[in-house]
């Protein structure tokens, strides 16, 4: 699958920089910071999920 390579660096690059936010704010997952980078690693995942979806159909 070339799902684009482009969009799985994304998604690994959301996650880290989640991981990162996490740490930075001492745990507190209800930040407002860490939550709008969770909301941006969520909407590349559902991304990656619908184009995964789409290719297998075709």
């Amino acid at each position: 699958m070339v799902m684009s390579l482009d969009l799985k660096n994304k998604i690994e690059k959301a996650r880290h920089n989640l991981h990162k936010l996490v740490e930075h704010n001492k745990g507190r997952l209800g930040h407002p910071e860490v939550i709008r980078q969770s909301m941006a690693l969520d909407e590349l995942i559902n991304e990656y999920n619908r184009i995964s979806r789409s290719q297998t159909r075709t």
